[in-house]
Parts: C-alpha cells; structure tokens; sequence
C-alpha cells in the first residue's frame, strides 16, 4: 500500500494514553490486519549530577521534518507490506513519564509489523530535525512543570 497522501505528524505536547487507546480501536474494523507493533518513546526523568529531567521541550524545523517523516513514511510501504502505519511526535514541553513519541504499524504478519516499526524508529531518531531540550526540575524556568 502506498500512502501518498501527506499525514499529520506533530502534535502539541504529550501523546495522549486515549489518543493511543482510540487509535487501536480504530482499527478492529480492519480485518485483514493480523499484527500491530507499536513504539511508544517516553521522557525519562534523567539525572544529571544534581539534577533530574522533569521535561523536554522539543523544537523542531517543522517543513523539514514533515517531508523527511513523509519520506520515511513511504519507504516503509515500499519495502514492507504494511496495511497502516501511524506516526505522531510531540512539540512543546512534554513532562518525563509522558509519550513523546508513537510509532504504530499494522500488517498482516507480526514480524512485517514489527521489522517496519523498528526500523521506522530508528530512521526517524537518526534523520528528522527534532532537538529535544532538557529541563530540569531544579531550573526557574517560564513553564511550570507539575510532578
């Protein structure tokens, strides 16, 4: 299957658990899916000497990003037989324990799924221009971060 269409990537802050929950749901009508992978990056609470991530802002050169995410996007429905395939990347600040990151691929085979996934993580860690900025709990910053 190939996608053409240009999907949305980003979303302001955190992936949210329901929007991750709704996401599977949507796809208990597709019956000729038998395997989903799904990566889920989360923010860890890092420490760094004394001190510790309480969350990472994450920046990104946005019309870049949307074309490399696209590109990955259909190199993947090249080289896997995938059925879906669903990519979602915070902006803005996301607080450690919440998903930054969601990467989720259905075919009809469990391994198709799974090899696409990885490699579709991998491709976006290694070639989208998103930077991710660390802020740490013991920081005055302007957001306020509640743990």
């Amino acid at each position: 299957m190939k996608s053409e269409k240009k999907h949305k990537v980003f979303v302001e802050g955190p992936v949210s658990p329901s929007f991750i929950a709704e996401s599977i749901e949507k796809h208990n009508k597709k019956f000729s899916i038998g395997a989903h992978s799904i990566f889920l990056g989360q923010v860890r609470n890092d420490k760094h000497g004394e001190q510790e991530v309480a969350a990472i802002e994450y920046t990104s050169y946005r019309e870049m990003a949307e074309e490399k995410f696209h590109e990955i996007r259909e190199d993947a429905f090249k080289k896997f037989p995938l059925i879906c395939m669903h990519i979602y990347h915070s902006l803005g600040v996301v607080k450690a324990g919440e998903i930054s990151l969601m990467v989720f691929t259905s075919s009809v085979h469990r391994k198709d799924a799974m090899d696409a996934c990885e490699e579709i993580v991998e491709r976006i860690k290694k070639e989208v221009p998103v930077w991710g900025k660390e802020i740490f709990s013991n920081e005055n910053t302007r957001w306020k971060i509640n743990n």
